[in-house]
């Protein structure tokens, strides 16, 4: 039973290294960002959200789902936060569907992070010229040879330029991926969009198998965000028409654990840190291994004490 404790309580010691190592190396950690989330029933008591708006014709199920625009044409919907995204690294994970009974269909949602929010207009039924970034889930092909829709593009607004909706935005595209299957998928369909402010941004799909994620597009340059940016969604209708919903929003802030201590190139104050933060850890082992290796033989002494003395009581 000793021994047994004595191996338990060694391999904690051990995790516990591990993880200060992890820690020293630095890991990426995320906290939520309650103000961007939303998740069913949506609305509290007062049939409000506290977080975000809704206009247009979006409909709230509080049971189901976030209807942006329902299967019939002409129809513009958006649901916007009310305070800004201040986040400096975030990543938001949305699951949505788009389906409905028509054979063509059209014309698709969009996210947004820009600087205006809830203004309606010709772009995935948000404002045109705007400026941050978009997120466009394009189901109608307008004239884009060679490309396979459902496509997924994301634009990065200045604030003058306009989206070109004949192209399919093929002029303004930052960059993007197909995703055939994506309408009516057979699981739960979801987007996860990560940012690192000037480090990277990536986004992924989910909609071929569920916990797989497949990879949109990544990139290690990626374009400013507005330091005012409000999160949200928007989806239009023309002549053709699709339900585009909303089913969750999951934000969450995201930071790195900073190494415990780094030596600064010529300086000896660092390095003597580092060594001594080091040495502290492989202190702390040792003597805890010393510890139970004298309570195992202090065990095994008083075993062989006792079965010795046993044998002398019997002559």
């Amino acid at each position: 039973m000793l021994v047994k404790s004595t191996l338990s309580a060694l391999w904690l010691a051990t995790r516990a290294w591990g993880a200060a190592q992890a820690e020293e190396d630095g890991t990426v950690k995320s906290i939520g960002l309650r103000t961007h989330t939303l998740v069913q029933p949506y609305l509290d008591s007062d049939m409000q959200s506290r977080w975000y708006d809704f206009g247009g014709d979006t409909i709230v199920r509080t049971d189901q789902y976030i209807r942006l625009t329902t299967d019939h044409p002409s129809q513009s919907g958006w649901l916007y936060s009310r305070v800004p995204l201040t986040a400096t690294n975030w990543e938001i994970e949305v699951e949505f569907k788009i389906h409905g009974k028509n054979q063509l269909y059209g014309d698709g949602f969009a996210m947004w992070l820009t600087k205006e929010r809830g203004k309606q207009g010709p772009v995935f039924g948000n404002a045109d010229k705007f400026e941050g970034l978009g997120i466009f889930f394009d189901t109608y092909k307008n004239n884009r040879p060679g490309v396979v829709f459902p496509y997924v593009v994301a634009m990065v607004g200045d604030g003058k330029t306009t989206y070109d909706k004949d192209t399919d935005g093929k002029e303004t595209e930052f960059a993007g991926c197909s995703a055939r299957g994506i309408r009516h998928a057979s699981v739960p369909t979801k987007f996860r969009l990560t940012y690192f402010q000037d480090k990277y941004l990536k986004l992924e799909l989910q909609y071929k198998t569920e916990g797989e994620w497949s990879l949109c597009f990544e990139t290690n340059e990626p374009p400013a965000i507005p330091q005012v940016a409000y999160l949200g969604f928007s989806a239009e209708t023309g002549e053709l028409s699709d339900n585009h919903d909303i089913i969750s929003i999951n934000a969450k802030n995201l930071y790195t654990s900073q190494p415990t201590s780094r030596p600064t190139p010529g300086s000896g104050r660092g390095r003597k840190s580092a060594s001594r933060e080091g040495g502290s850890w492989s202190w702390f082992l040792f003597k805890t291994l010393l510890f139970f290796l004298a309570v195992g033989g202090g065990y095994a002494g008083y075993t062989a004490w006792r079965a010795n003395n046993k044998r002398s009581h019997r002559f």
